[in-house]
C-alpha cells in the first residue's frame, strides 16, 4: 500500500507561511530528493495555485540555479490531484481536479500500485490528518522565529492524540533540521 507523506517547511515557532521561511539550494535539493520517491502530489486549491504555474514555467525555461531547475523539472513531471470545490480546470496534462469525497479518493489512491503520495500546504493535509490518512510527516524546521503567520496544524481537530515515531533526522548546513516521523 502506498503511503501518504505530508512535507512542509516550518519555522521554530510553527509558522508555515511560505513568505516567512528560507528557500535555498540545500532545501530545494532535499525536497527534490523527496519528490523522486513519489509519483503523485495531492493538493488543495491554494497550495496548487501557489506552485502552478510558477514551477512548470521554470521547468519549461530552466534559467535558474541547478537546484531550482531540478526541483522544477521533478515537480512538473509528477502527476497531481487538486481537491477543490471551486476550481474547474487545471494547467498541464498531468493534473486532475476532484470536487468531492476526499477520504474515499485517498483510500482508493493508497491501494493503487505506484510510489508514495506527497501532500503539502495546510488545509488539505489538516483534513487528511484528521481522517487518519497521513502515514509520514516530513518537517524541515528552520532557524527562524517568524512571530506571525499561519501555524502548522492550527486547524487540526483530532479525536485522540496522534503518536508519531521519529525515524530520521538530518541537520542541514543552513541550520535547518529535517525530521521524518512515521505514524504509530
Amino acid at each position: 500500500m502506498r503511503n501518504v507523506i505530508f512535507a512542509i517547511n516550518v519555522t521554530m515557532d510553527g509558522c508555515c507561511d511560505h513568505t516567512k521561511t528560507i528557500g535555498n539550494e540545500e532545501i530545494l535539493e532535499y525536497f527534490t530528493h523527496l519528490m523522486r520517491g513519489v509519483d503523485l502530489f495531492v493538493f488543495g486549491r491554494k497550495t496548487y495555485q501557489l506552485m502552478v504555474p510558477y514551477w512548470p514555467d521554470v521547468a519549461r525555461n530552466p534559467s535558474e540555479s541547478k537546484a531550482t531547475n531540478e526541483f522544477a523539472q521533478t515537480f512538473d513531471s509528477i502527476n497531481k490531484i487538486v481537491f477543490s470545490r471551486t476550481l474547474d480546470s487545471a494547467e498541464g496534462t498531468n493534473t486532475r481536479i476532484v470536487h468531492t469525497n476526499l477520504q474515499g479518493e485517498i483510500l482508493k489512491l493508497k491501494k493503487e500500485p505506484g510510489k508514495n503520495i506527497l501532500t503539502g500546504g495546510v488545509a488539505l493535509p489538516s483534513q487528511l490528518i484528521e481522517l487518519g490518512l497521513v502515514d509520514e510527516y516530513l518537517l524541515v524546521v528552520q532557524p527562524i522565529v517568524a512571530g506571525e503567520g499561519r501555524r502548522l496544524l492550527q486547524d487540526v481537530n483530532l479525536q485522540e492524540r496522534l503518536q508519531l515515531k521519529l525515524v530520521e533526522s538530518k541537520i542541514l548546513k543552513s541550520g535547518c533540521v529535517a525530521l521524518r516521523y512515521l505514524k504509530q
